[in-house]
C-alpha cells in the first residue's frame, strides 16, 4: 500500500477537507485567545472612567499566566494525544477551552480571577497544536505536509481577523459593561459548532471510509521506516526523557522558543501599540489589525508552499525546508524599520499605515516561518512520536512566549511616557529572533536523518 513509483496526487481530495477542519479548529483556538488583546484598553482603564484599572503589568501577568499554563501543558497535551489518538484529542481540547473562554464572563474585574479562568483556558488550548500537527503527519505525505500546516495554521490569522471586528463591535454595540462579558460567551460558545463537523466527517485514514486506496497510498508514498506504520492511531508509550537524547528535539525546542514570543507579542499587543504611537481609539484598530492578520494568512500558504519548489526540482526534503525557513527569516528584519516609519512628524498621516505594512511583513513571514517549523517535527520523527515532540517545542515556544510578554509589560511600564522606545526595543527583538533561531537549528541538526528507533 506504499509504491514508490507514484508521484503524482490521487484523484480523491479527502486529505484537504481533514485540513480544512483543522482550520477552523485552529479558527477557534485564536478567535478566543484573541479576545482578551481588544479587551486591554477597557482592562487597563481608570476605575473612575469605568474600566477595570489595570496596569500594563498587570495585563502582562494575565498573558503570561495564560502563556505558561499553555506552555506547561503542550508538552502533557502531545503525549497524550499520542496515547489516546486525534479524534478525542483535539475534540477533548476544544471542549475545555471553549468552556472556560465562556465562563471568563464570570469572574469580575480582580485580576487574580481572570488568571486563573484564563490558565485553565490556556490548559485546554494547548492540544490544538499538537493534535493538528499530528493529524497532517497522518494525513499528508512529506512533500505536501508544510502547505497543509501552512493551510490550517492560517485559522490562527482568521480567528483573529473575526476577533479584530466581533469584539469591539460587541463593545460598541452592548456598552462596555456588557460589551467584554458577550465577547467572551460569543467567541467560546462558537467552537462547539466545530464539534459536530468534526466528529461526523473525522477518522484517522486507516479506519476512514471515505478515502479511496489511490488517496491512501499517496498519503503513505514517502513513509521512510517502520517507525511510520499507518495502521493505528494510537502509539506505544514513548518516553520524554529518550526524546531529548536527540538534536532533533533540541532544534525543534529552540526554534519554537525563539520565535513563538514574537507572535505572542502581535496577538496580545498590536492594539496596544496602535493606541499608544498612533492615538487610534478601540473603534480605529479594527481596520489595521484585520489586515495585518489578513495579510499573514498569505504568508502561512505561500509559506508552506516554499519547500514543495524546491523538492520539485530535486531538492532534499529537509534541506528544502532548512533552505525556506532561511529566506523566509530575512523577511521580518522589515520589522526594524517599524518606528522609523511610525514618526508621525516626519510622515504626517502615512505613517500609521508604514508602520503597519511592515508589521504586515513581519506576522506574514512568522506565520511562514511557522507552517515550516512545525513539519519539520514529521519530517525528523516518526508519527507516533510527532505529538509528544510538537508538545515539548510547543512548550518552548509558550516559555518563550511568557518570556516577551514580561518584557513587554515592563518596558510600557518603564517607558509609560515614552511608549514609542518600549516598542522600538519590542520591535528590534522581533526582528532578530528568526535568524538566531534558524542558525541555532543548523547548528544542532546540519543534515538530515531520520529517526528509526523509538
Amino acid at each position: 500500500m506504499n509504491p514508490s513509483s507514484q508521484t503524482k496526487p490521487a484523484a480523491s481530495n479527502y486529505r484537504w477537507v481533514i485540513c480544512g477542519l483543522l482550520f477552523f479548529a485552529t479558527t477557534f483556538n485564536y478567535l478566543d485567545r484573541q479576545v482578551i488583546s481588544y479587551l486591554k484598553e477597557f482592562f487597563c482603564r481608570s476605575q473612575d472612567a469605568g474600566g477595570f484599572g489595570w496596569s500594563n503589568t498587570d495585563f502582562a501577568n494575565l498573558t503570561s499566566a495564560f502563556t505558561a499554563f499553555y506552555a506547561g501543558m503542550t508538552i502533557i497535551a502531545g503525549w497524550v494525544i499520542d496515547k489516546i489518538g486525534t479524534k478525542i484529542g483535539l475534540a477533548l481540547s476544544l471542549t475545555i477551552w471553549s468552556i472556560f473562554g465562556i465562563l471568563n464572563a464570570f469572574v469580575g474585574r480582580l485580576v487574580m480571577m481572570h488568571v486563573l479562568i484564563r490558565s485553565a483556558f490556556g490548559v485546554g488550548e494547548a492540544g490544538n497544536f499538537p493534535a493538528s500537527i499530528k493529524t497532517v503527519a497522518e494525513w499528508f505525505p512529506k512533500r505536501e505536509r508544510a502547505l497543509a500546516t501552512g493551510i490550517f495554521n492560517s485559522g490562527s490569522n482568521f480567528g483573529a481577523m473575526i476577533a479584530a471586528l466581533l469584539v469591539p463591535w460587541c463593545m460598541i454595540h452592548f456598552g462596555d459593561e456588557r460589551g467584554w462579558k458577550m465577547a467572551f460567551i460569543i467567541t467560546g460558545a462558537a467552537g462547539f459548532l466545530w464539534l459536530i463537523f468534526w466528529f461526523w466527517l473525522y477518522e484517522i485514514p486507516a479506519r476512514q471510509k471515505r478515502l479511496s486506496k489511490a488517496e491512501f497510498d499517496y498519503i503513505h508514498i514517502d513513509d521512510e521506516s517502520a517507525g511510520d506504520p499507518p495502521a493505528d492511531d494510537k502509539a506505544k508509550k514513548i518516553s520524554w526523557g529518550k526524546l531529548f537524547n536527540y538534536r532533533q528535539t533540541w532544534a525543534f525546542f529552540f526554534g519554537k522558543f525563539l520565535t513563538d514570543g514574537v507572535w505572542w507579542f502581535y496577538l496580545f499587543w498590536l492594539p496596544d501599540y496602535l493606541i499608544k504611537q498612533f492615538g487610534m481609539t478601540k473603534h480605529d484598530v479594527m481596520l489595521p489589525t484585520f489586515i495585518v492578520y489578513g495579510i499573514a494568512i498569505v504568508g502561512s500558504v505561500y509559506g508552506g508552499s516554499i519547500p514543495m519548489t524546491f523538492i520539485k526540482h530535486g531538492m532534499p526534503v529537509y534541506k528544502a525546508r532548512m533552505t525556506a525557513m532561511f529566506i523566509i527569516a530575512l523577511f521580518p528584519l522589515t520589522v526594524l524599520s517599524t518606528q522609523y516609519f511610525g514618526n508621525i512628524g516626519e510622515f504626517g498621516k502615512m505613517a500609521a499605515i508604514l508602520a503597519v505594512a511592515t508589521i504586515c511583513v513581519g506576522a506574514a513571514a512568522h506565520q511562514a516561518w511557522s507552517a515550516n517549523l512545525f513539519t519539520t517535527v514529521s519530517d525528523m520523527f516518526p508519527k507516533k512520536a510527532v505529538g509528544s515532540v510538537t508538545g515539548i517545542g510547543a512548550m518552548a515556544g509558550g516559555i518563550g512566549g511568557v518570556i516577551v510578554q514580561k518584557i513587554a509589560g515592563a518596558l510600557t511600564d518603564h517607558f509609560k511616557a515614552t511608549p514609542q522606545t518600549a516598542y522600538l526595543i519590542m520591535f528590534i527583538i522581533c526582528a532578530l529572533s528568526y535568524l538566531i533561531a534558524w542558525s541555532v537549528m543548523k547548528a544542532l541538526v546540519p543534515k538530515h536523518k531520520p529517526i528509526t528507533d523509538l
